[in-house]
């Protein structure tokens, strides 16, 4: 069942999870991901999981390498995050409107035939238990770097952002919060997913935001070929 604190170990999470798809999409540990819920076999995901441990595993379907292949079914990785639902309203139309609150990594070990509209595979937590200790890692975080490149991008292309929030965000919300919101590919989406530490995820947005200003002349286009 679902507990209402913060996962500590990987035995407190179940070794099955349904699996939502989602091309270019990241979630990582204590980040929310808002999702908007219309097909009917992931409505029917909700359904199912409300009454039990309100999990869901978010995992790519680009295709990256390695991939794993169900006849019929889109490939996806082997590398994903799961997320318990913390926030849902019903739309009145049969939509779900959620937030997904980021757990921990998994790495799937074999999808299961549980004879479900959805997705549902058998999932290990091990390799990234590092993810259940907040803020590990952080102060190895280059900070200055990030914010530095992270304002030239901006100004490359004319955004803005609140950098009173940002000066006071943790290094771990902050690396995490851009690393999923930055615009890139499937391919860098699912290297920041998989980067070994907080401060190896700051390095590769840094390299990976200015490769792409590089590129454009200043402007990010998102993708590295």
């Amino acid at each position: 069942m679902a507990i209402n604190r913060p996962y500590k170990d990987p035995s407190e999470l179940a070794p099955i999870i349904p699996l939502f798809p989602l091309e270019g999409a990241l979630l990582l540990p204590r980040c929310q991901l808002p999702l908007n819920i219309f097909e009917p076999r992931y409505v029917a995901m909700i359904d199912a999981v409300l009454g039990s441990h309100r999990l869901i595993g978010i995992i790519q379907t680009a295709p990256v390498q390695p991939a794993l292949t169900v006849p019929g079914a889109p490939e996806i990785v082997e590398v994903g995050c799961v997320g318990r639902i913390t926030e849902i309203a019903e739309s009145g139309d049969g939509r779900y409107l959620l937030n997904l609150s980021g757990i921990a990594r998994f790495r799937v070990v074999a999808e299961v035939d549980s004879g479900t509209p959805f997705r549902q595979a058998r999932v290990d937590y091990a390799p990234f238990r590092d993810d259940f200790t907040p803020n590990l890692g952080a102060d190895a975080v280059d900070r200055g770097t990030l914010l530095r490149t992270l304002a030239a991008y901006l100004d490359a292309n004319r955004l803005e952002a609140d950098w009173e929030s940002i000066k006071d965000a943790p290094n771990e919300a902050l690396v995490n919060a851009l690393a999923m919101m930055a615009p890139f590919g499937p391919r860098e989406k699912q290297a920041l997913l998989e980067a070994s530490s907080l401060a190896a995820r700051a390095e590769m947005l840094i390299a990976v935001t200015q490769m792409s200003m590089a590129r454009t002349g200043g402007e990010g286009d998102g993708t590295l070929q």
